[in-house]
C-alpha cells in the first residue's frame, strides 16, 4: 500500500521573505546594469571615486527596481500596493524614522521644562514620563497624518487622467 504524503504549507512569512530576496537581487541588478553599459557609469570606477551624480544613478536604479518588484508581489498576490512597497522587514521602520524625525523640532518646544544641558539619565521619573509622553503623542499625530495623507509612494491615476493629453 502506498503512503500519502502530506502537501507541506508555505508560511505567509516564508512568501514575503522570498519576495524580498527577488527585490533586493532587482535592485543588485540594476545597480550592476548602470556599471554594465557604461552609459551612467564607467566600467572600474572605484566606489570611492563616484560623483554625487553617480551615486544618484545607483540609489535611484536600485530604489526604482525595488519598488517595482514590491508591486509586481502586490499585484500578483492582490495586495495594497502602498502597504507592500512599505513592508521592508526592518526594524524600525524607515516609515516610522521619518514619522519621528519631522517631530524632533517641535518636541523641543513641548517641553520647556527640561533642562536639555543635562544628561539623560540625571533627569527625574516625572521629567522622563512627561517627556516619552510628550514624544509618543507627537509621533502618533506625525504617523496618522502620514497614513492619512492619501500622498502615498504610489499615484493613483484615473483612466481618463491617463488617457488624456498632456
Amino acid at each position: 500500500m502506498k503512503k500519502a504524503h502530506a502537501i507541506a504549507r508555505v508560511s505567509p512569512s516564508a512568501i514575503d521573505d522570498e519576495w524580498q530576496r527577488r527585490a533586493t537581487a532587482a535592485a543588485i541588478g540594476a545597480a550592476r546594469g548602470l556599471v554594465c553599459d557604461g552609459r551612467h557609469i564607467r566600467s572600474g570606477t572605484p566606489v570611492g571615486r563616484l560623483s554625487d551624480g553617480e551615486w544618484g544613478w545607483v540609489f535611484g536604479a536600485m530604489l526604482f527596481a525595488w519598488i517595482a518588484t514590491r508591486a509586481e508581489q502586490a499585484a500578483a498576490e492582490q495586495l495594497d500596493t502602498e502597504q507592500t512597497i512599505r513592508m521592508t522587514g526592518l526594524d524600525p521602520q524607515p516609515w516610522d524614522i521619518g514619522a519621528i524625525m519631522a517631530i524632533l523640532p517641535e518636541l523641543a518646544d513641548a517641553c520647556p521644562g527640561i533642562d536639555w544641558s543635562q544628561p539623560l539619565a540625571s533627569w527625574p521619573r516625572e521629567i522622563m514620563a512627561d517627556f516619552l509622553l510628550t514624544a509618543m503623542r507627537l509621533i502618533r499625530k506625525a504617523m496618522i497624518a502620514r497614513d492619512l495623507s492619501g500622498k502615498g509612494i504610489t499615484r493613483k491615476s484615473k483612466t481618463n487622467d491617463a488617457a488624456s493629453p498632456l
